[in-house]
């Protein structure tokens, strides 16, 4: 009698103390939990052992990635539906101690490894990045860049579109164009830099170059676009140059710390901090600080999470780190502003557009889906299955504010203290 999917439902709901809300279809064809809800499938044993010897969130990513777990159906309620046991990290580690002391959940535990048969640990998918240290070395820094970045540029404009912005885009309605909002996202940026013909912008981590296609087509500014990725660079340039904008956009594979020709007039650095890390966050300030002009201003669009009552406890998430964003780390708002005004900046203004990014995640989603098996044959099965996972959770996260995105507006002040901002500043919406 095929039951395996009732065994693991049943199995789950005992280790998890609640019912389990999505439904389960199982290697053996068995079928069980809620008819309305989305459908979890569990293609095989291996599923289970992967859970079993990483119990989480980076055993839920390794068997999905692999493809041993799947979800038919709405993605986006499936990964609602079982969020809590998913995110809800620092609860599950206090409980498990206790629940390891009740007779009814070590039954449950040695149910599911008589299910998931032969126990032995499945290697981890060849997607994962296995690392044991944040250091952020210039080193460090191109090689978790490269595993991100890197993927392919024919890829990326599957996800992208034709903008090939790949940050949080600026929407009127959501009913706009993704190509419109991200328009609007960087003609937004270079109305906050007050950007005037002649000036000298510096892009840091400037993608595929369209804020320096932008700013140098739209307001005659001469820029310099920086981004550890080869692929990256290689593409700009001929965007560049099919732009017929090489006299004004230079587009180079720099760090950050290395750049020695200031002093610029300004400094947009969209979507690039989130892979500084906490322990150099002062040092990339204090570089930024140091190549403007006195007077001149930073446009800094970075994602932030929320704090923590005990700020030691943070842990970079398991999943992003080992797949998406090696070394990525996230920092309160209010730690970033106080990084940017402790290395000498003054912050005037600060714009979060959290729903904006969940809008933007939700349409690259659809375009992924929508050209699926050419994804797949461009990147391999896991990499899509990578970027469709992580970029549905983050929708979600950003919805339910788990996670925002900010703009803010700093200024290098000048010896007087004027800011050069006109009294009510926020003339650019």
């Amino acid at each position: 009698m095929a039951d395996a999917a009732l065994r693991l439902k049943s199995l789950v709901e005992q280790l998890v103390g609640a019912p389990f809300p999505v439904r389960v279809r199982a290697w053996d064809g068995s079928l069980a939990g809620p008819p309305d809800a989305p459908t979890l499938v569990v293609r095989n044993r291996r599923a289970i052992r992967r859970l079993l010897f990483k119990p989480g969130e980076l055993g839920l990513a390794r068997a999905w990635v692999s493809g041993d777990l799947d979800v038919e159906g709405d993605l986006y309620r499936a990964l609602d539906l079982i969020s809590g046991r998913v995110w809800q990290r620092d609860d599950d580690a206090r409980t498990l101690t206790e629940a390891l002391r009740d007779p009814g959940f070590r039954a449950a535990v040695r149910g599911l490894l008589k299910l998931a048969g032969p126990p032995l640990p499945p290697a981890p998918p060849r997607e994962e990045v296995r690392r044991t240290t944040h250091l952020h070395t210039r080193r460090t820094d191109r090689r978790a860049i490269s595993h991100h970045y890197d993927v392919g540029n024919d890829f990326y404009e599957i996800v992208l579109g034709p903008s090939m912005v790949y940050s949080c885009a600026y929407w009127e309605s959501a009913d706009s164009t993704l190509e419109d909002a991200q328009r609007d996202k960087l003609e937004l940026v270079c109305r906050k830099l007050g950007l005037t013909p002649g000036q000298r912008l510096l892009d840091v981590g400037c993608g595929w170059g369209s804020m320096a296609i932008h700013a140098a087509r739209e307001h005659e500014v001469s820029v310099v676009g920086i981004t550890l990725s080869q692929e990256q660079a290689a593409y700009a340039r001929k965007r560049v140059a099919d732009a017929g904008l090489t006299d004004r956009v230079e587009i180079r594979v720099q760090d950050y710390r290395d750049v020695a020709d200031g002093p610029y007039d300004a400094i947009s650095s969209i979507g690039m901090a989130e892979h500084v890390g906490a322990d150099k966050y002062l040092e990339y300030a204090g570089v930024l600080h140091a190549l403007l002009k006195p007077g001149g201003r930073l446009l800094n669009h970075q994602i932030a999470r929320r704090p923590h009552r005990d700020e030691t406890a943070y842990e970079v998430d398991g999943f992003i780190d080992a797949y998406v964003f090696p070394d990525g780390e996230l920092a309160p708002l209010g730690s970033t502003v106080t990084q940017l005004e402790r290395a000498g900046f003054e912050v005037r203004d600060v714009e979060s557009i959290r729903e904006h990014y969940a809008l933007t995640l939700r349409r690259w989603v659809s375009r992924l889906e929508d050209d699926w098996r050419r994804a797949v044959q461009l990147s391999g099965a896991g990499r899509a299955r990578v970027w469709r996972l992580y970029m549905a959770a983050s929708a979600l996260a950003f919805e339910q504010q788990r996670i925002g995105v900010n703009q803010v507006l700093a200024v290098r002040p000048p010896a007087s203290g004027a800011s050069g901002l006109p009294l009510r500043s926020r003339t650019w919406n």
